[in-house]
Parts: structure tokens; C-alpha cells; sequence
């Protein structure tokens, strides 16, 4: 009988890119709080399989449970393989994984082994991948060099994080995994943000394929990126790192955020429940004056109000407490908001005409 093989995960994680799939087991549920990058989601129980047997498990006997859950299982794996595998060849070699690396995972890879491919099994399942998350996170951050693009809201940071990175350089970018632009008004039009464990996967999955020897280009951000929050080790890395000034003047800066936040701009009451949050610190008067701008038609007045009022005297506080380096950081100007002004800084940056990294 071909068995599957058991893999450690310390061995199965750094060659994730060698497996022709992920395969997690689990359910839809335990899929979408987290999974290792890459996974693809083949429940051998779904959120209500997994429930009635659990049940059973606990009402009836163990007996009854493991009955009624190998003829789901069998199902389900029977489903899997006509509906997604079949077109596979021989040489297909899928890493398969549950919660522990135990029943469910097992049995997949038996099946898929059976049929005769190469299936690996993660010995300890998630909770071994998690563990290796929470533990790497602390080397994979301090063996990187980190150049931290400093500069207010609307200046054009996440703009040119992106120039940076179709000009080849290593890019971090923390707004994107978080799916949130980390302010009162950041929330994502069109996606939800991750749970807590899955931004620490994306963040895993990304400092894992950095180059240690070639700068990577940051964000300076807060801790909170929305409702998560950037893990301590890879947070002190980043504040530890060298900074770079971004000076954008007003008028690009109010137009930028003019592109940028149209969602918002374009529902007032959606806004008016995001301003409610800074009611406690400007005062409702404020905040009704500012939606009043937007009801007029001045958006553009409203933007600058909030710059001048609220963003720019809290981003100085936190850039002098968090980053040490700010005080001595070199600058890059950004003279208007033309793609070609955010690549040729980019270029300038990436390709060494600028004394940094």
C-alpha cells in the first residue's frame, strides 16, 4: 500500500513553492479566518458537517461520530477528485493539511497516495504552520533593511510604494495586505479586512521572499492598520529602519486624496459615520462644518481642513515618537500627481541616483 509521506512543517514551509497545490482540509470556516498562502479550500467536512459530528461526538459516542463522519469524508473526497483533480498527471504533487495533521487531512492523502500521486501530508497540520508564523516573524524581520517612506497623509507614499515595485524594487506594503489605508477614513470600498492570523500569513508570505541583501521599500504606519495590527517584531524592524522624507505640496496632496477617497466623498452618510469617530477630538461643531464643505460641493476645502487640522499635527506627534531616524532622513519631491512624477522618483530611488539604502 502507498502511504502518503509525512512531512515536518519545518521542512514542508520553506519549499512551499515546490508542491503543485495546497490542499486545506478544513472547513469553509477555519479556511477564512486563515491558511497557509496559496491554499486552496477542499473541505472533507463543511462548517455544518463538521458541527453534526462534533455533536455526536459529545452527545452520543465517539462511535456513532466516527461512523457518520468517514461516510461524509468519503463523499467529499469522492466530489473533490471528480470535480478538481481528475485532469491532474501522475506527476501532480499536492501538500495536504488539516487543523492537527490528523483524520481529515489523513485521509485525503491516503486516497490521492492510492490513486498514485505524490501526495505530503504537514505533520502537526495548521497549528505547526501557525507556530512557525508566530516564531519567524522575529528573524525574518531582523535580518531585513528597511527604507521607510515618511510623509503625511495624501502625499503620496502608497503611490510611489507602487512605482517602486514596477521598478523592481522589494516592496512591503502593509496598506495592501491589512486591505485598509490605516486611517479614520481608510476602510477598503471593495474588501473586507483579513482576520488578524491571515495579515500575519500574507506579512509571513511576503518577508519570507525577500532578498536580505536589497533594501525593502515601507510604509512608515502606526502599529493598527484598521483592526489589525502589525506584529511587535516586524514593527520595531521597520522603526528601526532608514527614513525617506516624501514632500508633496498641499494641492497634490488634496488632489491625490480627491482620487483616492471618492467613495467616500460621494456618500455623505457613510462619511458622516466615519467623522463621528473624531467628534471627541474636534468637537461636533467641527465636524458638521466639514461635512458641510463636502454638501457644498468644496471637497476639496474639506480635504485640506481635515490635512491641516487633524492628519498633519498627528502624523508629526508619531513620526517623531516611533521613528528615531526621521530627524535625519533624506527627501524625494513629488511635484504633482502624474504617474510618470511617482516613476521617475521610483527610478531615481531604485536605480541608486539617490544616495539611500
Amino acid at each position: 500500500m502507498k502511504l502518503p509521506r509525512v512531512v515536518p512543517s519545518a521542512e514542508a514551509l520553506p519549499d512551499l513553492d515546490q508542491y503543485s497545490a495546497i490542499i486545506d482540509v478544513r472547513s469553509q470556516a477555519e479556511f477564512a479566518e486563515d491558511h497557509i498562502p496559496g491554499a486552496i479550500n477542499c473541505p472533507v467536512l463543511d462548517n455544518d458537517e463538521r458541527a453534526r459530528v462534533g455533536t455526536l461526538y459529545k452527545q452520543v459516542s465517539p462511535f456513532e461520530a466516527k461512523k457518520v463522519g468517514a461516510a461524509l469524508v468519503a463523499h467529499n473526497i469522492a466530489r473533490h477528485i471528480e470535480t478538481q483533480f481528475l485532469g491532474h498527471p501522475k506527476q501532480w504533487h499536492p501538500l495536504i493539511y488539516c487543523w492537527r495533521g490528523g483524520n481529515r487531512s489523513g485521509a485525503m492523502a491516503l486516497v490521492l497516495s492510492q490513486i498514485g500521486w505524490k501526495a505530503d501530508l504537514v505533520e502537526g497540520g495548521y497549528k505547526a504552520y501557525r507556530r512557525e508564523v508566530i516564531e519567524a516573524m522575529a528573524p525574518l524581520s531582523g535580518r531585513l533593511r528597511f527604507i521607510v517612506l515618511c510623509g503625511p497623509t495624501g502625499s503620496g507614499k502608497t503611490r510611489l510604494l507602487g512605482a517602486l515595485a514596477d521598478a523592481g524594487a522589494q516592496v512591503l506594503d502593509l496598506e495592501e495586505l491589512a486591505a485598509h489605508r490605516g486611517s479614520v477614513l481608510g476602510a477598503h470600498p471593495h474588501a473586507s479586512q483579513p482576520s488578524q492570523k491571515m495579515f500575519e500569513s500574507r506579512l509571513w508570505d511576503a518577508l519570507r521572499r525577500f532578498d536580505p541583501a536589497r533594501p525593502v521599500f515601507v510604509e512608515a504606519e502606526s502599529k493598527r492598520v484598521g483592526r489589525v495590527h502589525v506584529p511587535d517584531p516586524l514593527m520595531e524592524a521597520i522603526r528601526a529602519g532608514q527614513c525617506l522624507r516624501v514632500e508633496t505640496p498641499m494641492q497634490v496632496r488634496v488632489t491625490l486624496l480627491l482620487e483616492e477617497y471618492q467613495h467616500f466623498l460621494a456618500d455623505t452618510t457613510q462619511l458622516a459615520e466615519q467623522l463621528a469617530y473624531l467628534a471627541p477630538l474636534h468637537g461636533n461643531k467641527t465636524i458638521a462644518q466639514w461635512l458641510s464643505l463636502v454638501e457644498a460641493g468644496q471637497a476639496g476645502q474639506f480635504v485640506e481642513a481635515m490635512l491641516r487640522s487633524h492628519y498633519d499635527p498627528t502624523y508629526t506627534r508619531s513620526m517623531t515618537r516611533n521613528f528615531p531616524a526621521y530627524g535625519d532622513a533624506l527627501s524625494v519631491s513629488i511635484t504633482d500627481a502624474g504617474q510618470e512624477t511617482f516613476a521617475a522618483a521610483a527610478q531615481g530611488l531604485h536605480g541608486g541616483r539617490q544616495d539611500i539604502g
